[in-house]
């Protein structure tokens, strides 16, 4: 992931905002230092830091990865976010924009990897479409199990978990509505 590109954006955010690095802390629950290092480009945040920092904003976590888009766009999977010690790496497919609502992932979860989301702010739904493997998918004190070509819909305004205890890595698309 580009540390610089993340800095830069969330600065740009909290200036837009009037926030100071205390407020924002307060709002995000990330500490001052770790907010100070993140807009500095000296710290590379974790996927749950990001979600803490895009939670604490009401905003969408693509936009603390924005790239400005043209009309007709041909992505790659890029920006890798990786978790739970690299079992878990989230390609950003489409970033947030705010006319679309919506951002989208390809993300690779290891053989034994438990990935732990909290909860996203209120209303917002996720979907999970298995591109192979399978994946365990709790949200809601409901656990589904999804296999290759299988797909799910919940709301993720609670906290929710993607399990793979499978002998295999599985691979998602993952698209979050705000």
């Amino acid at each position: 992931m580009q540390s610089l590109t993340v800095g830069r954006e969330l600065k740009s955010i909290r200036q837009s905002r009037g926030l100071t690095l205390d407020e924002l802390s307060e709002l995000t629950g990330v500490s001052k230092p770790m907010l100070g290092q993140i807009e500095r480009g000296q710290s590379s945040p974790t996927i749950n830091t990001l979600w803490k920092i895009a939670t604490g904003l009401k905003a969408p976590l693509s936009s603390l990865l924005r790239e400005r888009e043209g009309r007709f766009v041909t992505v790659s999977p890029s920006e890798c976010i990786s978790e739970e010690n690299s079992a878990m790496r989230a390609y950003t497919l489409f970033q947030f924009d705010p006319i679309r609502s919506f951002e989208a992932f390809v993300i690779e979860f290891d053989e034994g990897c438990i990935h732990r989301s909290d909860a996203h702010a209120e209303n917002v739904e996720e979907t999970v479409f298995v591109i192979s493997g399978t994946l365990d998918v709790t949200a809601n004190e409901h656990t589904e199990t999804l296999s290759e070509g299988q797909a799910a819909r919940f709301r993720a305004d609670t906290p929710h978990v993607y399990a793979n205890p499978y002998g295999e890595p599985c691979r998602i698309y993952n698209t979050i509505f705000y």
